[in-house]
């Protein structure tokens, strides 16, 4: 990116990530998100996504420092020479997804979910979904823990525990993963374009109940689920040369 002159850092209460914020704006200064040309996050990957989520409205990009546990979408933390990294920083655009969830008595929740929007059983016995793309319905009954929608910056988090592919960060494309298919068996899940509308029917949901889960929301009681892909939103994520998120996504398959 061009000029990173003013910072704006934002911290996860974590220990290490207050103590590096202090440090950094002592150094670098502070500026509002609004006023920036860049805005830092310090912490973890979970933070990160709280970052995206809160900064949607400002037109700045977001270059993460791991101070957490999970560091995919960060970079090393280094107090010296951030000014020459972020100015050298290479840039990968992600949209996340858009949810709306129905329940049993007619109201709806939305939301957006950067990595995937997952739907799990609340009770003992396993869900049964009936899952339809772009108005059809493309599988009848998935008997399964769970099933998930994942976009290219989160096909390596849930979805790849869940033995879901890695996408690259520039495909167009959605990843559909069951989680513990039982029927069909040996169900691999299914990759969409990205411009496609998936929708998930509850079945049975008053003896199997299911919840859906976004980045920051979670719905209990679920009986439709409808997910596509939010072009309309960009977040826009800083990564040091060599390191970019699309060379991650590849390096994690080949480890």
């Amino acid at each position: 990116m061009p000029a990173a002159r003013n910072i704006c850092f934002m911290a996860s209460p974590a220990a290490d990530a207050q103590e590096a914020l202090a440090a950094l704006t002592a150094r670098y200064g502070q500026f509002a998100p609004q006023n920036a040309d860049v805005i830092v996050a310090l912490g973890g990957d979970g933070f990160m996504l709280q970052t995206l989520h809160g900064s949607m409205g400002v037109d700045a990009p977001v270059y993460g420092m791991n101070r957490g546990t999970v560091g995919f979408l960060m970079n090393e933390y280094a107090e010296d020479g951030l000014i020459g990294r972020l100015e050298a920083a290479e840039e990968a655009v992600t949209h996340p997804l858009k949810m709306t969830a129905w329940t049993a008595d007619g109201s709806s929740v939305e939301a957006l979910a950067i990595n995937e929007v997952s739907l799990l059983r609340e009770g003992a016995q396993a869900a049964k979904l009936r899952i339809s793309v772009d108005g059809r319905v493309r599988m009848d009954e998935l008997v399964c823990d769970g099933c998930l929608v994942a976009t290219p910056a989160g096909s390596t988090a849930y979805n790849y525990s869940a033995h879901g592919p890695i996408l690259p960060i520039g495909s167009d494309v959605l990843a559909v993963t069951a989680m513990a298919a039982f029927r069909p068996r040996r169900w691999r899940g299914a990759l969409l374009p990205s411009r496609a509308v998936v929708r998930f029917d509850v079945l049975q949901h008053e003896k199997r109940p299911v919840r859906a889960d976004t980045d920051s929301r979670s719905v209990s009681g679920v009986v439709r689920v409808d997910i596509y892909s939010e072009t309309a939103i960009s977040h826009r994520l800083l990564f040091d040369p060599g390191h970019g998120l699309e060379e991650r996504l590849l390096r994690e398959q080949f480890t």
